[in-house]
């Protein structure tokens, strides 16, 4: 009776491992939105850094000329996709000590809620005012894009500390991969408040698509030109 039972036993054990094996083996599957996004994404974003790699040195330069001690990129925590922390890189545009110094204009906030924002920020340089103005600061996120950190469109990618101040409804808005540009910055971007620029954000999640995306991106383009709701 003994060998009956060992050989039921390693056959329970054999299917057992068997069906593991085969639980792991099962491929990805990702959806045609998410595979058609993630290929603009990346040959986007290699477009970018191709054809504005001269006034990423032109940029460059600039930043030095008026800081030469100072670093030309800026790169900080930001909170991505479903809360996972990430590094954003942008040209710097602020005083190389303006992380501490924000403890000092933390009371000129002019936004409601979970969002951080000030007029004629006194950290900002005479250089970072025009980049500001222009979005040419942001340019530098195409490498968070490449990287996958972040996508061409999507939600604002967040600092821990606002999203340390948010509901679990205003946490809908980091279900998706965060973007460079969105609905709410083709929306009015700084005269737009907290609640608005969430309601946006669930409003791109809910109705997604690529078609959306590229309006998206070329209202972006009228944006920075017109420099419509720049700080």
């Amino acid at each position: 009776m003994t060998p009956q039972y060992r050989d039921e036993a390693v056959v329970g054990v054999s299917e057992y491992y068997s069906n593991v094996t085969i639980e792991q083996d099962k491929p990805r599957v990702f959806s045609l939105h998410s595979l058609l996004k993630r290929t603009i994404d990346i040959f986007g974003s290699l477009f970018g850094l191709i054809v504005l790699s001269p006034l990423f040195v032109i940029v460059a330069i600039i930043i030095k000329w008026e800081d030469p001690k100072g670093p030309v990129f800026f790169s900080q925590t930001r909170v991505g996709k479903n809360e996972k922390p990430f590094r954003i890189y942008k040209f710097r545009s602020m005083c190389t000590d303006a992380e501490d110094k924000l403890k000092d204009v933390l009371h000129k906030n002019f936004v409601s809620g979970a969002m951080f924002k000030i007029k004629d920020d006194p950290r900002i340089t005479k250089v970072g005012k025009f980049i500001r103005k222009t979005s040419i600061d942001e340019l530098p996120q195409f490498f968070n894009v490449l990287k996958g950190d972040m996508s061409l469109v999507g939600p604002r990618p967040s600092s821990r500390m606002e999203v340390d101040g948010y509901t679990n409804y205003d946490k809908k808005r980091l279900s998706v991969t965060p973007g460079c540009t969105g609905l709410w910055q083709v929306s009015g971007r700084n005269n737009i408040g907290f609640k608005e620029m969430v309601e946006l954000d669930i409003a791109y999640i809910e109705k997604k698509s690529i078609w959306f995306d590229i309006k998206i991106m070329l209202k972006t383009v009228v944006t920075v030109i017109s420099s419509r709701g720049a700080s």
